[in-house]
């Protein structure tokens, strides 16, 4: 029985769903969500802070501030509150109000951008004014997980050997891209280890990540508006775009059989189940796909019909579009 001080000293890691009876793919799904900041973000924000702390750069004098769509701004939040730090997180009109309120909660002051800068989108508004905040306040200390090593260091120490450990046999690896942070670390782990691991990244149609055009997008999580800086695609061998449309539908599908995940995991799943029955149809592939969260926070979005149907189209839902995935 584990007994912890701290809370972010607890994260099932060994977790995962054969979606073999719910989508009729050969897929493990590895879940990250158990843990008390609820997403796979716990790794990079506590991996950042220590870094931080390590080096001196983060004192009891220090406002810790991040621009964040929505978990990692309740993972710093979390572990903020733990040590005794100021916390201002910088996100957008987009993030769930249930993850804007968690923050609150653990005493996070959150600022909501509203207005998109006309070029780079809602993240390019948010590191604008995260920017200007550190220009006027040397106290502030951005952490900047678009940029900082620690954020893929993290799922090179730890959720890549925990895949490795319990695939050994493994042959592709599906993750989503946001800031790509998960996605570098796992595919470099993969790579330097000289396992013949086909890495796969997912990302939304809409997102610049890998040079598609811009374009609307609703679902937090996944995609950007501004290429993530930690990303090298030597790395990685192959990318697929998914719709948002059908991310939701693969979500709900999910949620029938009881399994209620993120909008980031319909689209790691979508992406992977397209792949996987074009490119591995005989389904004897030993394939895992990472889901960063689970979807308590998203019951007024991603599950909340009205939402669905204002944005994606009144048959976004229908009962065929969602089995047909």
């Amino acid at each position: 029985m584990p007994v912890i001080s701290a809370p972010d000293a607890f994260h099932v890691d060994d977790l995962y769903v054969d979606l073999r009876p719910a989508l009729d793919t050969s897929l493990y799904l590895k879940c990250e969500g158990f843990n008390f900041a609820g997403s796979i973000k716990l790794k990079a924000a506590a991996s950042m802070i220590a870094d931080a702390e390590r080096r001196g750069a983060l004192t009891g004098d220090s406002v810790i501030v991040e621009s964040s769509s929505g978990n990692l701004g309740v993972a710093l939040s979390m572990i903020a509150a733990d040590k005794g730090y100021r916390f201002l997180c910088v996100t957008d009109t987009r993030c769930n109000l249930v993850t804007r309120r968690l923050m609150e909660a653990m005493g996070a002051q959150v600022h909501i951008i509203t207005e998109p800068h006309p070029e780079t989108g809602f993240l390019g508004a948010r590191l604008d004014h995260v920017r200007q905040l550190c220009a006027s306040d040397d106290r502030h200390l951005w952490l900047n997980q678009h940029a900082n090593p620690y954020n893929w260091l993290a799922h090179y120490r730890t959720t890549a050997p925990s895949i490795a450990t319990h695939f050994p046999e493994l042959d592709v690896l599906f993750v989503g891209a946001g800031t790509t942070g998960t996605l570098m670390g796992c595919a470099r782990y993969f790579k330097e280890s000289g396992r013949p691991v086909t890495v796969v990244a997912v990302d939304s149609v809409g997102s610049v990540t890998f040079g598609g055009p811009a374009g609307p997008r609703m679902i937090p999580g996944l995609g950007a508006a501004v290429r993530p800086q930690l990303l090298d695609e030597s790395f990685v061998d192959d990318v697929v775009h998914v719709p948002e449309v059908e991310a939701i539908r693969v979500a709900h599908r999910l949620a029938t059989a009881g399994f209620l995940f993120g909008g980031s995991t319909g689209t790691v799943v979508a992406g992977a189940s397209g792949w996987l029955a074009e490119h591995r149809p005989d389904g004897r592939a030993t394939a895992v796909a990472i889901s960063p969260d689970l979807g308590e926070r998203y019951l007024d979005s991603v599950y909340q019909t009205n939402w669905v149907s204002d944005i994606y189209g009144a048959h976004a839902l229908d009962r065929d579009a969602i089995r047909s995935r």
